[in-house]
């Protein structure tokens, strides 16, 4: 597994930077050899920010931690990170165990309005999968909306939650 460590504000020392590795290693059993962590520690007045990005076998988790420690903000941001990757595994056994049935989305149209500015942009490989598996991408990123290709149309699409706790999918018109 590749690990980088990045600061914002912040020197990275050899001990935060063993430290904030030697936690994220524990996650090498569970992911392939090929995985990428990267680790953003980060300090903004009394806060000390920890996000951490890993990208394994096309899915992304990610997970973030504000306390007033940057050790704190480390132990915090992998207690999530394991949450997610438990209940990522519980729900993968759990699809396997019951016949899947197609859950319906609402087909929704994007609300008109002025664009704001943009201040920051993203890039990321969109790998072919049904509004399922991008349903259950977006829980493990822990976002409120996912960009993804649907493979039966070969359209970009965005699956996003409700607040009912429902999904909604947005699909282009034909």
């Amino acid at each position: 597994m590749n690990i980088t460590v990045y600061g914002r504000n912040i020197e990275i020392t050899n001990a935060i930077r063993d430290y904030a590795q030697v936690k994220i290693k524990k996650f090498e059993r569970l992911l392939t050899p090929d995985s990428e962590a990267s680790v953003t520690l980060s300090v903004e007045k009394l806060t000390h920010r920890a996000e951490v990005l890993i990208r394994a076998n096309g899915m992304l988790i990610q997970a973030e931690s504000i306390t007033g420690e940057m050790y704190s903000s480390i132990d915090e941001v992998i207690e999530k990170l394991e949450r997610q990757i438990k209940k990522h595994k519980e729900k993968l056994s759990s699809k396997r165990k019951v016949s899947t049935k197609e859950s319906s989305l609402t087909e929704l149209t994007r609300p008109a309005g002025e664009p704001g500015n943009i201040i920051k942009r993203k890039s990321f490989d969109m790998k072919p999968m049904p509004p399922e598996e991008a349903a259950m991408q977006m829980d493990l990123i822990d976002k409120d909306f996912y960009v993804f290709t649907n493979p039966q149309t070969g359209d970009i699409n965005v699956i996003y939650r409700r607040k009912d706790g429902d999904y909604g999918l947005i699909e282009p018109a034909k």
